[in-house]
């Protein structure tokens, strides 16, 4: 168990470090994606939406704009954690709206709990999933009167924005790659779960 844990640190200490040595043109594509992704929701927003009222244009979305054009060899920052993270959290958070009474000091940090609770048992754990819930129960009556259509728009719309943005300017140099489909993490947990299911497998488990 400790080896494991040791093992476990060094990886994500090797992540860590990577993820600093940053060059110039690595911070400049990060923030030409982060505006583009957010310009377009802004600007869909600003279309439909008086200035007041800041419904499609979520702060959750700012939080993973960090992740999904800065950090972009993170778990958390893939497309399955992107999308699946927010749209889980959401419906995770309507649900307590709609089913609790409205006293913030109980919908608040149950939606939140529950939403990742959610993550983690579908495996889409982003962390700005948790906004995303909190926002569905403390943001006054114009989100909490849209229902589960709040997991349709803005969650699930202004999500597949900030995708195909990150689809186009994640992959626009050799250095950038948008899923990562093999960083360390992700085998290190592939491995790990084969060597169970080996295990499982073996006579000595029959």
């Amino acid at each position: 168990m400790k080896q494991h844990l040791h093992r476990q640190l060094r990886i994500y200490r090797y992540v860590i470090y990577r993820e600093t040595l940053v060059d110039p043109w690595e911070h400049f594509w990060s923030f030409i994606g982060a505006f583009v992704g957010i310009f377009i929701i802004a600007y869909i927003q600003s279309l439909h939406l008086p200035s007041l009222e800041n419904i499609f244009l979520i702060g959750s979305f700012g939080a993973s704009s960090v992740l999904v054009y800065g950090a972009i060899q993170s778990p958390l920052a893939q497309p399955r954690n992107l999308i699946g993270g927010h749209v889980v959290s959401a419906i995770a958070g309507v649900t307590v709206a709609q089913l609790l009474p409205d006293i913030i000091w109980l919908t608040a940090p149950f939606a939140v709990a529950l939403s990742i609770v959610c993550m983690q048992h579908t495996r889409t754990l982003h962390p700005p999933g948790g906004a995303t819930a909190l926002i569905a129960v403390s943001s006054g009556t114009k989100i909490s009167s849209m229902g589960y259509w709040y997991v349709l728009s803005p969650v699930l719309s202004g999500c597949i924005i900030l995708f195909l943005v990150a689809l186009i300017f994640n992959n626009i140099t050799k250095k950038r790659h948008y899923p990562v489909k093999k960083s360390r993490l992700r085998r290190s947990r592939r491995q790990h779960l084969k060597t169970r299911f080996d295990r499982a497998k073996s006579p000595s488990h029959l």
